[in-house]
């Protein structure tokens, strides 16, 4: 870098939008942009586009998802950064003007974008709740489950049970059954029933409940038995997973005492749904809300704009909602902005039917989230020497001894006594746990970088030296 920034800043080419992730709310965004005449640049830690829900097969197995095919063909005119991991977002101090600081590739390059603004499509990573023997070699997650299958066609073992909460077991049981696996049991910790005070959001999205009667018929034509209110309470084997135990759980999640019956088995594939990624958005300072079921998301108004000007955000970030809310967010979010940029106006009858469309969606993804929000017992079911942070091998003994004996009142503070969540990570793994622990509402991710970064990079940095 030369000692003069604004210099540095002009050397790199500006376009009008810069879209970071790939998968279908930023595809949507991408087409929807190009589409209306801007210069977009779409930058995707992944080699392939489509994200977790549209992921591609290896070479040689299968073609892309066809929505990808469609989108992708309508973004030819995108200028596409694979293996591109931006790991901060800064104004340069002036209006309209950004810089995007990436780690490129297997050689860590480093990459910048600079844009008139930026949408934020980062995905989601699922959530993990510790259990006894989670650790052990054939325990999964659902979503990794998921993503063996669709992208190498590997099963993660024989007998798998499918255990957790949220709509996303239902995908994968059905999945790993049609593949070849044995699926004994699809064990949910929430009640369906939960989705009866809720009936208008139901009603109005006919084609989700007819995608759950498809999954629920592929399990009885599989034999796999679904066991409501029950958990995974312990994981059994010794170099690996040999059996699982399952409990059935009070209303408060916490496990019935004489319940636990053991499934035999040699892979769990287990998850409790989906947690937005939102160190870029919250490292630059955007607001957050609660959804229903107490994750984090970023606090966005009617056109997918975030509380910081020239930042936009769609798909899981706004709060878990599916891919076809991402697509429909990512497409009022490149509207909105060729408007901010341009004043490019699109269809008013195409822009309401997207925005009822939102709605009806988000309905339905709010609804999901209350049925299967965490109940707070689940802490119960945690052994003392259950490893909370894998990275950091810090047992829940230990965490529970920050709080009672150390005086421990935060997530933050168990961090600094305990070095839970400091690991490879950074929380995403066990931050959830840590914070139940101690004693509060799981907060938004925050940290300088999302991901770590050579300090050569950092020294390049305007103003670094």
């Amino acid at each position: 870098m030369s000692a003069d920034p604004a210099a540095d800043r002009a050397a790199v080419p500006a376009v009008d939008l810069a879209v970071v992730g790939a998968g279908p709310a930023g595809l949507a965004a991408a087409a929807t942009a190009a589409a209306l005449g801007l210069r977009v640049t779409l930058l995707d830690a992944g080699e392939r586009v489509g994200g977790q829900i549209y992921r591609h097969p290896a070479p040689g197995l299968g073609t892309a998802h066809p929505r990808v095919r469609r989108l992708t063909r309508r973004t030819g005119s995108v200028t596409h950064l694979p293996a591109h991991h931006v790991w901060t977002v800064v104004r340069t101090g002036e209006a309209r003007d950004w810089l995007l600081h990436a780690v490129a590739g297997p050689e860590e390059t480093p990459a910048t974008v600079r844009a008139a603004a930026v949408l934020l499509t980062t995905g989601a990573y699922e959530r993990q709740l510790p259990f006894p023997g989670w650790t052990l070699p054939g325990v999964v997650g659902a979503g990794g489950a998921q993503a063996m299958l669709k992208s190498g066609l590997v099963l993660p073992g024989r007998r798998v049970v499918v255990a957790g909460s949220g709509p996303l077991l239902l995908a994968v049981a059905s999945s790993l059954a049609a593949a070849g696996a044995r699926v004994p049991a699809l064990v949910e910790a929430a009640d369906y029933t939960a989705y009866a005070r809720h009936a208008p959001a139901l009603l109005r999205n006919p084609g989700k409940l007819a995608e759950a009667a498809r999954h629920g018929g592929a399990l009885l034509r599989h034999h796999t038995r679904l066991l409501t209110r029950h958990a995974v309470t312990a994981a059994h084997g010794t170099t690996r997973l040999e059996a699982v135990t399952v409990s059935r759980l009070d209303r408060d999640w916490r496990p019935a005492p004489g319940s636990g019956r053991r499934i035999p088995c040699d892979a769990l594939a287990v998850g409790h749904g989906l947690v937005p990624q939102l160190e870029l958005a919250t490292a630059l300072g955007c607001a957050t809300r609660r959804t229903p079921d107490g994750t984090p998301a970023l606090e966005l108004d009617g056109r997918q704009r975030t509380s910081v000007p020239g930042i936009w955000a769609a798909g899981e970030t706004a709060g878990i909602g599916g891919a076809e809310l991402a697509l429909v967010q990512g497409e009022i979010a490149a509207a909105d902005i060729a408007y901010a940029l341009h004043g490019t106006r699109r269809d008013l009858r195409r822009t309401v039917t997207l925005v009822r469309r939102r709605a009806r969606l988000r309905a339905f993804a709010d609804t999901m989230a209350a049925a299967h929000r965490p109940g707070p017992g689940w802490t119960d079911w945690i052994g003392g020497t259950t490893e909370v942070c894998r990275c950091e091998e810090v047992t829940a003994d230990r965490i529970r001894a920050a709080v009672t004996t150390l005086g421990a009142r935060d997530a933050r503070t168990v961090k600094l006594l305990t070095r839970a969540g400091m690991g490879w990570c950074q929380g995403r793994m066990c931050g959830q746990a840590v914070a139940r622990l101690a004693g509060e509402e799981p907060a938004p991710d925050r940290r300088p970088l999302s991901c770590p970064v050579p300090l050569s990079h950092l020294a390049q940095l305007p103003g670094a030296e």
